[in-house]
């Protein structure tokens, strides 16, 4: 499967809840061989007195079709940053949509459990990789590049 980004790329500033810090989100559409596939939000924290990380949204389902057809919605989500005892950033499971409100276009929000017993689990680590690699305001504030 070949995966581009749409055209619509999107990006927004605005400050953390907890620091009042700077966050960066980016967001688009993920291509799989010429046909929508996805979504993904990416917000990237610069917190005063915590690590900087990136948390990734990825929503899997029909697109295209309207807002009638999202019933097969799912979304997962995963924190990349620093972690101890490694050299490189690390990617983590953690609950999908924490900064986003309820919205039909999430559908199922899952949690760390549930999605780590979803069928589209591999998916969403192809997908979040795509976005680590190719996103230019995800890639450069994790890895500096």
């Amino acid at each position: 499967m070949s995966l581009t980004f749409g055209p619509d790329r999107q990006t927004r500033e605005f400050r953390c809840d907890c620091c009042q810090a700077p966050v960066e989100r980016a967001w688009n559409y993920v291509y799989a061989d010429g046909e929508p596939y996805a979504v993904y939000f990416a917000n990237c924290y610069h917190h005063k007195d915590r690590d900087h990380d990136a948390w990734i949204d990825v929503i899997l389902g029909t697109w295209g079709a309207g807002d009638d057809q999202w019933d097969d919605h799912v979304s997962f989500a995963c924190r990349v940053g620093p972690v101890a005892g490694q050299d490189e950033p690390a990617a983590t499971l953690v609950t999908a949509g924490l900064a986003h409100p309820d919205s039909p276009i999430f559908g199922r929000k899952l949690d760390r459990e549930a999605a780590l017993q979803h069928s589209r689990l591999a998916e969403f680590w192809q997908i979040s990789d795509f976005v680590l690699e190719h996103d230019p305001l995800v890639r450069g504030h994790v890895y500096g590049r």
